[in-house]
């Protein structure tokens, strides 16, 4: 998915027509099949059909029914989440602006407090849903947990054992400017397994994933609780 000069959809599998709809229905919120025609000048079966088709691929759904005199009800229409997130956010860019200004500005300090607290939240929330998660199962639920944080966690086995793979960093903008995120997340991930991690690889570094090989406790060397931490900033 991308945009155009405008700053509209331009994702491949989205026509012209389909656009043209979803930024409609972005502009006026909520809309009946009667005023989406009114409004993009198509023909109601065309409308009636790119609305089956965008509410099939999830981007939009049914938000209720509009009743206006006599006759049946009409449906109104909506952008879901995924339809919303196609059009332009900048919040990653302007969390980075943030981090190099506080950074600059001697207030990084500012930063650690935050991820500390984002941390110890974090790390409640994750405790309470992995509570009855057998020992055996917990690396499976944490890559479970960082998924659904948009960091496309999987588990690879191999012959020299279990690796994480992070195949996507949602904090990219922000690890570019420090490695705070890494820190505190990799932290989060060992205090939950009980586990050290090793890293492997590192997507700033122009590696596909962040790869961290899991040490069980068993094969733990004393040491090496405080090299993980290093690793992992």
């Amino acid at each position: 998915m991308s945009f155009d000069g405008a700053g509209t959809i331009a994702s491949p599998g989205i026509g012209a027509s389909q656009r043209a709809l979803l930024e409609a229905l972005k502009r006026r919120g909520q809309s009946t099949l009667a005023e989406l025609e009114g409004a993009l000048d198509l023909a109601a079966e065309t409308v009636r059909s790119h609305l089956q088709a965008l509410v099939a691929q999830g981007l939009v759904e049914r938000s209720g029914l509009l009743r206006s005199g006599p006759g049946r009800p009409r449906v109104r229409y909506c952008l879901t989440a995924a339809g919303e997130a196609l059009f332009p956010r900048s919040e990653g860019e302007l969390l980075r602006e943030l981090a190099v200004f506080l950074v600059e500005s001697g207030q990084g300090s500012l930063l650690e407090d935050f991820f500390a607290a984002r941390l110890r939240r974090k790390r409640a929330a994750a405790e309470a849903r992995l509570a009855e998660v057998p020992a055996e199962q917990r690396l499976d639920a944490v890559a479970k947990l960082l998924s659904e944080d948009g960091f496309l966690a999987e588990v690879v086995a191999g012959e020299a054992g279990r690796r994480l793979r992070l195949c996507h960093c949602p904090l990219r903008e922000l690890v570019e400017v420090s490695r705070l995120p890494c820190r505190a997340e990799m932290e989060l991930v060992g205090d939950l397994l009980g586990d050290a991690l090793e890293r492997e690889s590192f997507i700033p570094d122009g590696a596909p994933s962040c790869t961290y090989a899991v040490v069980p406790k068993s094969r733990r060397p004393a040491a090496l609780p405080t090299r993980r931490r290093r690793a992992a900033s």
